[in-house]
């Protein structure tokens, strides 16, 4: 989680990462914002998040990433 936390930060250090729980739903992550976070996530997690991943619903809030990468951990 703090890898997660580290890299959000990173890229806007103004979210209250941790409180947001619609952050693709309120546009507070824009498409550039998404691009460069799913780029980051795969290096740092050795993870591949493929295109039927990229939906809101495993990007709202840092608790649904942080499973995205969880499961994607385990395959």
């Amino acid at each position: 989680m703090e890898t997660l936390l580290m890299i959000l930060n990173e890229i806007d250090d103004g979210i209250a990462w941790e409180k947001e729980q619609k952050l693709i739903d309120d546009h507070l992550l824009d498409s550039f914002g998404i691009i460069t976070l799913i780029s980051e996530l795969e290096t740092a997690f050795d993870i591949e998040i493929k295109a039927a991943e990229m939906v809101p619903a495993n990007f709202n809030s840092v608790a649904a990433m942080y499973r995205m990468i969880t499961r994607l951990q385990e395959r």
